[in-house]
């Protein structure tokens, strides 16, 4: 890309977000420091947006303004004949030394500001417009850069909206942006880059680049965690472990080996969804899915965490048990009275395959099969669906961990997922829907498949996913990979609207 790079400064009064803005254009949770302390940025620091692999944008967070009404009227003061116009009281100001030790802050915004081409001015829109804010929107107007006032924490009962637009178009700001920085929306990510480049015409390729790549990005980024997913599902719906039928001792060690085996492996999932998301390990600890010591706390196989996402069950299930299964449903009550008929039956079955003769041999001489039932894997996906949703949902900048399954617990007149937080996330509405209520029967349909296929698991190997390369494996994953990028899809539509 032969443009050079369109420089960005982000600017406004202090603990409004800018460094959140910067967070979650960034995809990166580490930059700069988010508080609910004032005036956390101290200097001006630099971070680039690339687009296909080039460098694109420059954004620049600045230093917020403390004193736009002492600065002011300290301007003011300065014009003498009256013929300065704002732009020469702006030079005039940076070119003071008295002055800018006085008003450092807004000396570097306001430096910055005339390096760039653009500026984004960061509002919180749960405040009210004072005049502090009125003498900002002034004193930028004077630098002569184009101005994208962008307003923050939309996603919120408390936010005055319609107050700050009405406020805006008196100032003739008309390109307004509503991007929350810690409640995610792709389609306002887009807008507000269509808002800069309605403003900056000679950069137009560049935005238009940079829109279809954060497009281009998050299609990968949902069919990746469908992946995900799909794998999870695949291991643990082929795991099985062979035991005595008798419910002795080592059955029901067997049994707690398997539950063991089975959070272990979700546990890894939930680990590579934070990382490709691009969050930190503590970034989840929900209702209905705790986490303890970096760990799920919900019991995959408890009645209650059943119940909590919405899924019937049987008595089995009800209870947490395991079911023991053999072959198919034809095996219920079988009795082979006679080795011609024994011999017959596991010869039949050693010509359809190796495997299920010995499942079956298995099954005479008083062995089962132990593996996870229906209702623990609808449980299973509809759990890490409700994950993948919130993820797609998470700014950057969110300093709260993710609460899933909220709506039960929110008080009245409170909406599901609000919650109280720091400065920069004062009661912040989540926007999370979740897929509660049932695993797809395509699902299960496509996952009773890997039931007949134990080599098809990694759980066996200790949950270190090597698992052979099997084309009709890696086939059933990328089928479940598009049902569940379906259902995303459709849970993100829902949740923006």
């Amino acid at each position: 890309m032969s443009e050079a790079l369109l420089k960005v400064a982000v600017v406004g009064h202090t603990n409004t977000g800018k460094t959140s803005l910067m967070r979650t254009l960034m995809r990166d949770v580490e930059f700069g420091e988010v508080s609910d302390h004032p005036a956390v940025t101290r200097a001006v620091e630099a971070a680039v947006l690339s687009a296909g692999g080039h460098a694109t944008l420059r954004l620049y967070d600045t230093p917020g303004l403390e004193d736009s009404i002492g600065l002011l009227e300290h301007m003011e003061s300065c014009r003498g004949d009256r013929r300065k116009d704002g732009h020469d009281l702006v030079r005039a100001f940076l070119d003071d030394d008295e002055a800018r030790g006085r008003f450092s802050q807004e000396a570097k915004a306001l430096r910055q500001l005339l390096d760039s081409d653009v500026a984004l001015y960061v509002v919180d829109a749960r405040d009210r417009v004072m005049a502090k804010h009125r003498d900002e929107l002034e004193i930028l107007g004077w630098c002569a850069r184009p101005v994208v006032p962008v307003l923050n924490f939309t996603a919120t009962d408390a936010a005055n909206t319609a107050a700050w637009r009405e406020h805006l178009a008196r100032v003739n700001m008309h390109a307004v942006a509503e991007f929350d920085t810690v409640v995610f929306d792709e389609r306002d990510e887009r807008r507000l880059f269509e808002k800069m480049r309605t403003l900056l015409d000679t950069h137009a390729a560049q935005l238009d680049a940079l829109i279809d790549d954060r497009q281009t990005q998050r299609r990968a980024l949902l069919r990746a965690s469908a992946l995900l997913l799909a794998d999870l599902a695949v291991d643990v719906s082929a795991h099985v472990i062979t035991v005595s039928s008798a419910m002795d001792e080592r059955a029901r060690a067997a049994m707690d080996e398997l539950r063991g085996a089975v959070r272990v492996r979700e546990q890894r999932c939930v680990d590579d969804l934070l990382a490709l998301h691009r969050f930190r390990s503590g970034d989840v600890e929900a209702e209905g899915l705790p986490l303890a010591e970096g760990r799920w706390g919900m019991d995959l196989f408890s009645p209650e965490a059943l119940k909590s996402f919405g899924i019937r069950a049987g008595s089995a299930a009800a209870t947490g048990a395991m079911v023991g299964l053999t072959l198919d449903v034809m095996l219920a009550g079988l009795s082979l009275g006679t080795g011609a008929a024994a011999g017959a039956a596991i010869g039949g079955l050693m010509a359809a395959g190796y495997a299920h003769g010995r499942r079956l041999f298995d099954r005479i001489r008083g062995r089962t099969e132990l593996r996870c039932n229906e209702a623990t894997l609808r449980l299973l996906v509809a759990r890490q669906v409700e994950l993948i949703a919130a993820l797609l949902r998470r700014g950057h900048a969110s300093l709260d961990v993710i609460r899933l399954g909220a709506e039960a617990n929110a008080k009245p007149g409170e909406k599901a997922g609000a919650k109280t937080d720091t400065k920069t996330n004062t009661k912040t509405n989540t926007k999370t829907n979740t897929t509660r209520s049932t695993v797809g029967r395509t699902v299960m349909t496509l996952l009773a498949r890997a039931r007949i296929h134990p080599s098809w698991s990694s759980l066996a190997s200790s949950g270190s996913g090597a698992v052979a390369d099997d084309p009709a494996r890696q086939e059933l994953v990328d089928r479940l990979a598009d049902a569940f990028a379906t259902e995303l899809g459709r849970s993100a539509g829902r949740a923006a609207s």
